[in-house]
């Protein structure tokens, strides 16, 4: 794994948020109520957590995203400019709360309540106020908790401009092909690639996308096609511990990796190690690693 003296230069645009995590005996099913041991808040949203992930290995990135003009807005605002994330198209709208997510977790299980609220007033305007950053940047991540439209607009752009564009396929939603062509790198989870992708089999839709769709699942197992066979990689440095975040930990990594001219097997490998990191941590963005870690 090589890092170049160039500092990437990403924009990141989705959602950001504010986590609930419960910790439980148990998921509570239908119509039962159980006693949670402890609750905290922590800083969330795939947006954010991507936009923190690559600041803190060494990306100058900003960015757009939406937060409500409340105090859980003004904490967001401050927690990303704390970690160096540019925040100058991050957008404040009186038409909706800061956007919230609800976690109940159980032995190492959890159930995710996500709303959206002001991630969804996210629009292509906001997009096209940074259109100057999009001209020099070299990668662009987008995710799926805004609206669909603004990330085809991203994408759009961005390919408009000679990006990179990487896309965290999460929450899942079906992707035309259009949109799917355009994308350089998809990170997805194994059990939602019937979503994005239709019923293929998983190998027919690696093999039509080698060395762009890498499939993820919960033991941080990363598995893509090369053009010639299968590669399987799994990180069992630490035992993953906290689940959330992992996806998001993972592609950061692989993005900076990849910013960096390495190969894809290292940008897998490194994507693997971030994942790692995280998931040792409470909080989607309190384990991510810095950069100096690896060196």
């Amino acid at each position: 794994m090589k890092f170049s003296a160039d500092q990437p230069k990403v924009i990141v645009v989705g959602s950001s948020s504010i986590d609930l995590i419960l910790e439980t005996e148990k998921i509570p099913s239908a119509n039962e109520t159980v006693m949670a041991r402890s609750s905290e808040s922590y800083f969330g949203g795939k947006g954010a957590n991507q936009a923190v992930g690559t600041a803190r290995l060494g990306a100058s990135v900003y960015f757009v995203g939406c937060v409500g003009m409340d105090p859980l807005g003004q904490q967001i605002m401050r927690n990303l400019v704390n970690e160096n994330v540019n925040v100058g198209f991050v957008h404040e709208t009186d038409r909706d709360a800061t956007g919230t997510a609800y976690v109940t977790v159980a032995d190492g299980d959890a159930v995710i309540v996500v709303v959206p609220a002001a991630n969804h007033c996210l629009s292509n305007a906001h997009v096209e106020a940074a259109d100057k950053y999009f001209q020099t940047s070299d990668l662009v991540l987008v995710q799926l908790e805004v609206s669909l439209s603004v990330i085809e607009y991203t994408i759009r752009k961005a390919k408009k401009y000679g990006n990179m564009v990487g896309m965290y396929a999460s929450p899942a939603v079906p992707l035309n092909k259009e949109i799917l062509d355009q994308i350089d790198f998809i990170v997805a989870k194994s059990s939602e690639l019937h979503i994005i992708f239709g019923e293929e089999q998983r190998e027919d839709i690696l093999k039509k996308y080698f060395n762009k769709v890498f499939v993820r699942d919960d033991t941080n197992s990363t598995v893509y096609f090369d053009g010639t066979e299968m590669k399987y990689f799994r990180h069992d440095g630490n035992k993953a511990i906290y689940k959330m975040g992992m996806g998001d930990a993972f592609t950061s990594g692989f993005a900076i990796a990849l910013c960096h001219g390495n190969p894809i097997e290292e940008c897998v490998k490194f994507g693997n190690e971030v994942s790692a990191r995280v998931s040792c941590k409470k909080g989607s963005q309190n384990g991510l690693p810095r950069l100096s870690d690896f060196r």
